[in-house]
């Protein structure tokens, strides 16, 4: 076994490092008050190889493994989830793309989207079907050598700002996992339109909206696998992108760590500062045991898809056990923090904030302790 990153890793490890600190912790609070979509320091990350890093080298792509991801989206919650997730977000809408697509398809969109900057969103969630994914709504019927598109999705992360996206169908509503249809859908088609943007308690500062599709066409050339796959592509999918939701919450668990920690050695009680009172070591001590399993699970989650391994297990171990710590960690600073930990003047309560919202997309954790059963039985 080896623990340790690659010189390689170490280096991309550093430079998200460099960018995560000197340009997105800066503007994080802003952007957590306002709501205001930080697309320029997006870009920014695209352009320094940090999103969409998952486009293989054959199609223009820096064709980062998912433990490289991981080293990434690690360095980048801890500077703001909110912003982490919009960048995340994109490798989470072309991987069905990635792991379904014709070679047409991926010649046609993966080298778009690694030669031009490009917000991509996953669409799955539904007012009515979020963990039941078997229960979408969202009608597409044949017509001619088209598809035409009706009903809403919701929880769409990039939903108004993206520029294509990655959509899941039914050709019947009462056929369940078996007529869900996979769809490459650019944004500017006609009948998309938008929803509110989510005022959300955390995580503000990407974008969640509702999608109206009201008789949009698509083409059947831009159908991800044949009919009924659908449901195959999008489990595929969150096997590979839950890892980075493990990672997203490492991030944000480190952060609230070293703020306590600080903040330990500098909050003077009866004479002293609290560092030095076990109760305070404690959870200090606590906080720093989960986050190294954490890490040590989403690595290994992260591993196993790069070898090409069943990961759904792993997968959702990580991805559960990493946000359930981070939920916890992020209010044991704030207590930590004491009443300084309930204003938005000190970060903590940010994190605690951003944290929530990692037990409930891409599969409520408990959800993932349905899948990570259902793998047990059937091993």
């Amino acid at each position: 076994m080896q623990f340790e990153l690659t010189d390689e890793q170490h280096a991309l490890q550093e430079a998200a490092r460099r960018f995560a600190r000197d340009e997105i912790a800066p503007i994080a609070a802003k952007h957590d008050q306002s709501g205001e979509f930080p697309r320029k320091v997006i870009q920014m990350a695209w352009e320094l190889g940090f999103a969409s890093t998952a486009i293989p080298t054959d199609y223009g792509g820096l064709g980062l493994s998912s433990l490289d991801n991981c080293v990434v989206i690690e360095e980048i919650a801890w500077a703001c989830s909110g912003i982490g997730t919009s960048i995340t977000c994109n490798d989470l809408g072309l991987m069905p793309i990635i792991v379904a697509g014709t070679e047409e398809q991926k010649q046609e969109w993966l080298t778009h989207c690694a030669s031009e900057f490009s917000l991509i969103a996953f669409c799955l969630s539904e007012p009515d079907a979020g963990s039941d994914v078997a229960g979408l709504q969202l009608l597409a019927e044949k017509a001619g050598s088209d598809y035409v598109l009706n009903g809403t999705k919701c929880w769409i992360t990039n939903g108004g700002e993206a520029d294509l996206y990655t959509v899941f169908a039914t050709l019947d509503r009462t056929s369940r996992h078996e007529g869900i249809c996979a769809f490459i859908v650019p944004a500017d088609l006609p009948g998309i339109s938008l929803g509110k943007k989510e005022d959300k308690l955390g995580q503000r500062a990407s974008d969640t909206r509702s999608i109206h599709f009201d008789g949009v066409r698509v083409p059947e050339s831009q159908r991800l696998g044949a009919e009924g796959e659908g449901f195959k592509i999008a489990m595929r999918t969150l096997d590979r992108t839950r890892p980075p939701i493990g990672a997203l919450a490492t991030g944000i668990a480190q952060r609230a760590l070293d703020e306590s920690t600080a903040y330990a050695l500098e909050r003077k009680a009866f004479g002293s500062a609290i560092g030095n009172f076990q109760a305070v070591q404690f959870i200090l001590a606590d906080m720093a045991k989960e986050i190294e399993a954490a890490r040590l699970l989403t690595q290994k989650s992260a591993w196993m898809v790069d070898q090409g391994r069943r990961a759904a297990k792993d997968s959702s171990i990580a991805k559960c056990f990493a946000t359930d710590a981070a939920m916890r960690i992020t209010v044991d600073a704030v207590q930590v923090f004491g009443g300084n930990g309930y204003t938005k003047e000190y970060p903590v309560e940010k994190l605690m904030r951003d944290a929530k919202l990692l037990q409930i997309y891409e599969g409520t954790n408990q959800i993932q302790r349905l899948v990570i059963a259902r793998e047990l039985l059937r091993s």
